[in-house]
């Protein structure tokens, strides 16, 4: 019993870390000994969904479930662009010419702004742009991410204002839905492989649309054959 494969249906708020944290001291009261939790692969705190722990000796076989593909729910927000490509950044609204902020400037000299806000695509041009991404394709992952840099994770380097480059990686996208439209927030489908990340596919696909894009939801429903539908409430460890 000690050894587990625990499903974890993740709230939003809190960090993958904090979900792990909250398991082993469940398990520790449960068992009366630590025991060892660690999980496959973070969700960022804003997102929500499937978080598989594996516990004990299991603890072993996370590189193996690293390597798994995933499928997302994610919602959209065209017209803005955010600094991480979340919620949590500064969010920018977007024009033809580029992002721009939201708030004037306090260097604004008061004139009309000349920008122009993108216009809403439609349905058939979300579909041709969203096909335009399955396959192989090559992404660069995001500086907020936890990609190390030198021995140091990238957010950090991030946070501290330092100029650094991620190189690009493969990554396969095997298939792209649109579960909802309503402009500017688009809802889609994302069945993709290990080492994809959803906010740079957001922010790849708002440019090729012209519009900018950000994520302001994401839910992890399915790695490999686990579902999120069978997974345990974190309540459930209170």
């Amino acid at each position: 019993m000690e050894d587990q494969i625990i499903l974890i249906d993740k709230p939003a708020n809190i960090s993958s870390f904090g979900v792990v944290a909250k398991v082993r001291g469940h398990l520790k009261a449960q068992f009366r000994h630590k025991i060892k939790v660690g999980h496959t692969g973070t969700l960022d705190p804003f997102a929500t969904g499937l978080l598989i722990l594996l516990t004990g000796k299991n603890t072993k076989k996370s590189s193996d479930f690293l390597k798994l593909d995933k499928v997302y729910e994610a919602t959209l927000k065209l017209g803005f662009v955010s600094s991480t490509g979340d919620p949590e950044g500064e969010i920018q609204e977007y024009s033809v010419s580029g992002p721009r902020p939201s708030r004037p400037s306090s260097r604004s000299s008061g004139a009309p702004s000349r920008q122009q806000p993108p216009k809403s695509p439609k349905l058939n041009t979300l579909e041709s742009t969203l096909a335009s991404f399955v396959g192989k394709i090559e992404q660069r992952p995001p500086k907020f991410s936890a990609i190390k840099i030198g021995g140091q994770r990238a957010y950090k380097l991030a946070r501290q204002g330092q100029d650094f480059e991620i190189p690009t990686r493969e990554v396969e996208i095997y298939s792209l839905e649109i579960l909802n439209y309503n402009y500017p927030e688009l809802t889609i489908r994302c069945h993709v492989s290990s080492g994809t990340y959803i906010r740079t596919l957001a922010e790849d696909i708002g440019k090729k649309l012209g519009t900018g894009a950000y994520l302001t939801a994401l839910r992890r429903t399915k790695i490999a054959d686990y579902s999120v539908d069978d997974a345990l409430k974190l309540a459930d460890f209170s």
